[in-house]
């Protein structure tokens, strides 16, 4: 089915082992960074709040403050039953960490000023940051279904596409997946499109992922950057085995009218202008791009792709990180045009550490796209 690179996962540039551990040091490094304003401040001075001896304070900080190293770093991988609680209730702490954060700043002031008593402000923070963690996970547990119609030139009939994207099995489940594809068959696609960070685990064996099997239409993949920190060619090989389109930096049809185009993941900002100069774009019919990250609407438009679909930003997950996220990205949610181009950007279907959501949503979108009249 191919048209263009058909030998793409060889001519793919390969991630070096050298290249992950580099990404994995500056991640840990961050991450650390990060331990002072979102654990160690909050933990010390809420304890504080409580008038806790030091010796019970040592008991919550030690444990709290050493959760993420203890999970990313010597748990990473392991799948035993501990393990996984462990995992699920250290990413739900991460999750409420910058809840009790911003609810701690706020209320240093009353504090400071005696309208309200350390202790009772610290209860209501804790109160606050639990109920909206719960009410988070409830968020995430669900994905809603995003309906998006568009009238498109290049297709001489109809077509219903969905998209799933950032589904993150590895901290999410394999009942999660099949949930997901559930909702989607119920949808009934003519295709389905997965962009990228479908797996955020080593060793997902195809067991975890067999639902792909029971999807009542074809799969689309291009990879995302967490299965490049991953064992990515067993990871591509398990989802070819499940009947799994994978496009790495190639092209494929979908029928005579519609041309799917699929991109590596890169931290390259002209990684869909470079790679499109390869691939030969359908200009007469539809062309639909798939890239991981919500970069390079403009190169995709001059080379004449009608529909780029993307995710990785998860629109912040938990706010206040959609501030960030819209820092670092111009196009961090929604759809987009330029020229005669769009971009969908997607929240995500699934989430990465605290299956949590505050602020943004799951999603599982629908796209129904139908031909411009001549």
């Amino acid at each position: 089915m191919s048209e263009a690179r058909s030998a793409a996962p060889a001519d793919a540039t390969p991630v070096s082992h050298t290249e992950r551990q580099r990404t994995w040091s500056r991640f840990l490094l961050v991450a650390l960074a990060l331990h002072i304003p979102l654990f160690f401040y909050p933990i010390l001075r809420i304890c504080f709040w409580l008038g806790l001896p030091w010796w019970l304070t040592a008991s919550i900080f030690v444990p709290l403050a050493s959760s993420q190293v203890v999970s990313r770093l010597y748990l990473r991988g392991r799948h035993e039953w501990w393990a996984v609680i462990y995992k699920r209730c250290s990413d739900f702490w991460l999750g409420l960490s910058p809840l009790v954060f911003i609810a701690l700043v706020l209320a240093e002031i009353p504090v400071a000023l005696a309208w309200v008593t350390p202790f009772r402000a610290a209860v209501g923070i804790l109160a606050v940051a639990v109920l909206l963690g719960c009410i988070g996970v409830a968020s995430a547990l669900k994905p809603f279904v995003k309906r998006i119609g568009l009238t498109v030139s290049g297709i001489n009939s109809p077509v219903r596409m969905v998209q799933i994207t950032d589904v993150h099995i590895g901290s999410r489940s394999q009942r999660f997946l099949e949930e997901v594809i559930g909702r989607v068959n119920r949808l009934e696609p003519d295709l389905l499109c997965i962009t990228g960070d479908f797996i955020d685990a080593p060793g997902i064996p195809e067991t975890t992922l067999r639902s792909l099997k029971s999807v009542n239409c074809p799969i689309y993949y291009c990879i995302g950057n967490h299965e490049k920190y991953e064992d990515l060619d067993d990871i591509v090989q398990r989802l070819k085995n499940l009947g799994v389109n994978v496009l790495r930096n190639d092209s494929t049809r979908f029928r005579d009218d519609f041309q799917i185009i699929g991109i590596d993941d890169m931290d390259d900002a002209h990684q869909v202008e470079r790679e499109l100069r390869a691939i030969e774009v359908d200009r007469e019919g539809f062309a639909l791009l798939l890239y991981h990250r919500p970069r390079g609407l403009e190169a995709a438009a001059s080379a004449g792709i009608n529909l780029m679909l993307s995710g990785h930003t998860h629109n912040g997950q938990i706010m206040p990180f959609n501030l960030v996220v819209g820092r670092v990205f111009d196009r961090a949610y929604g759809l987009h045009h330029y020229e005669s181009a769009s971009l969908y950007v997607s929240q995500g279907t699934g989430t990465w550490g605290p299956v949590m959501r505050v602020g943004t949503r799951s999603e599982i979108t629908l796209f129904e796209l139908t031909p411009k009249a001549v």
